[in-house]
């Protein structure tokens, strides 16, 4: 029989709502162990809340309080997507009320607030928390993933991953949160988008030991909606350099954080150059992924239509494509199934040590953009 597990949203904007439209959808999933009902919600917005009054009726606690959401004894997990500035007290009550936590990243708006998570985590080891990242959940990226994982790619020439958004470029996009240090943090772009490009690296053991990053402002403010123009105080762009040094390979690795990127559309990609074979995937064409062996003849990329090839198994048939809103159910589908007692089918969501250690290469990262200068990543005990 299918385990239910009842879970809360903290934060009932556009990711709120993807988890609700995941967890409607849980029937397209084949063989799952558990599903997730969604029995009590929280946002100081009330339009939030009618939307998920008219949408979704399982919720049965309707609240702006979330620590009233946190008593509920109904409730056995948390996703929490609130802005960065909140990260640290919700989590720690999260975790202080004794509920599971799937939390948005950059888990905690410093290095500093997720030491202090980080800790009270360490106190309820029964708890299973992860952060969010669907991007790897495609299955081109799994198919990048498994090759490198293999070893048969030799010795890495480089890695590049990267996000690149698309909607900032427009300079009379108004103002929002994600724009203001004060509440985003002093990483901008990087504290957004850094868990998507780290996600993959960290998981396969490729941690910078120093890098070199270049740190870009070009929108200084932007539209309040009010007729007025406001300050922006958080970086739009980051590209961070950095080397990669383990027991046997020793290569540069490009990570990018873009939010002005001419052209793009939240494109999510990672490439990986061996001397024996390289990969590449992008959101770009989401069905196919490439890759290239080379034994002393041509060197030939070859490219592989991929169709619904899901980490979990679902009712679409495979000629189809897979999209955003299947990755954003197949992450779930890995927390709820590690809930349960499963392996996530050998890819689990990010850890709490991953968004340690990219909390590391982030506070580098703003180091050096700030100060011109290559710095050493300290992991301060982050073990991923």
């Amino acid at each position: 029989m299918t385990k239910t597990f009842r879970f809360g949203v903290i934060g009932c904007g556009l990711m709120g709502r993807e988890f609700a439209s995941a967890a409607a959808r849980w029937l397209h999933l084949a063989d799952v162990k558990a599903r997730p009902e969604i029995v009590a919600v929280c946002d100081t917005n009330t339009t939030l809340l009618d939307w998920f009054r008219d949408h979704v009726p399982t919720v049965r606690q309707f609240t702006a309080d979330y620590k009233e959401l946190l008593a509920n004894p109904e409730v056995d997990a948390v996703y929490c997507a609130v802005p960065h500035v909140l990260h640290q007290q919700f989590y720690i009550d999260v975790l202080k009320a004794g509920k599971h936590l799937l939390g948005e990243k950059p888990f905690g708006m410093d290095a500093a607030q997720n030491r202090e998570i980080m800790a009270v985590l360490a106190e309820h080891p029964d708890l299973l928390v992860r952060c969010s990242s669907e991007m790897p959940f495609f299955p081109g990226a799994q198919k990048v993933i498994a090759l490198a994982k293999s070893g048969e790619m030799g010795d890495i020439l480089e890695v590049e991953a990267g996000f690149l958004h698309s909607s900032d470029i427009d300079r009379q996009k108004p103002i929002n949160w994600k724009r203001m240090a004060e509440i985003n943090g002093d990483y901008g772009c990087m504290g957004d988008l850094g868990m998507h490009v780290l996600h993959v690296p960290l998981r396969l053991g490729w941690r910078p030991t120093t890098l070199h990053a270049q740190l870009v402002k070009k929108v200084t403010e932007r539209p309040d909606g009010k007729g007025g123009m406001l300050p922006c105080t958080t970086w739009d762009n980051a590209t961070i350099s950095s080397r990669v040094r383990t027991a046997d390979q020793d290569f540069p690795m490009v990570l990018k954080t873009w939010r002005i990127a001419p052209g793009e559309s939240n494109s999510w990609y990672i490439r990986v150059l061996g001397m024996k074979k390289s990969a590449f995937f992008s959101t770009k064409s989401p069905r196919q992924w490439q890759w290239m062996d080379y034994n002393g003849g041509a060197q030939a990329w070859s490219t592989e239509d991929l169709g619904y090839g899901s980490l979990f198994p679902a009712i679409t048939g495979k000629i189809f494509e897979f999209g955003f809103a299947d990755a954003i159910q197949q992450m779930w589908a890995a927390f709820v199934d590690e809930l349960a007692g499963g392996n996530a089918n050998g890819f689990g969501c990010a850890t709490p040590a991953e968004a340690q250690a990219h909390h590391a290469v982030l506070t580098a990262a703003l180091k050096s953009g700030r100060e011109d200068v290559v710095v050493p990543v300290a992991y301060d005990g982050a073990s991923v």
